[in-house]
C-alpha cells in the first residue's frame, strides 16, 4: 500500500511556474490568490443579508 501512496506522488508534475524578473509563482497558487482577492471584493461590493430592513 505504501509503494502505491509513493507512486501516486512521484506522477504529479513539478506545476507550471510563471516568472517575471525575480519574482515566480506557481501557477496554482496565483489562481488561489487571484481568487480569495476576487471573494475579498466580492465581500466589499455586495449588501449584507438583511442589512436594509434593520434600523
Amino acid at each position: 500500500m505504501a509503494g502505491w501512496l509513493v507512486a501516486g506522488v512521484a506522477t504529479v508534475g513539478a506545476g507550471t511556474y510563471l516568472g517575471w524578473d525575480g519574482f515566480t509563482i506557481q501557477l496554482g497558487n496565483l489562481m488561489v490568490i487571484v481568487a480569495m482577492l476576487v471573494l475579498f471584493v466580492l465581500a466589499l461590493v455586495l449588501p449584507f443579508p438583511g442589512g436594509k430592513g434593520r434600523k
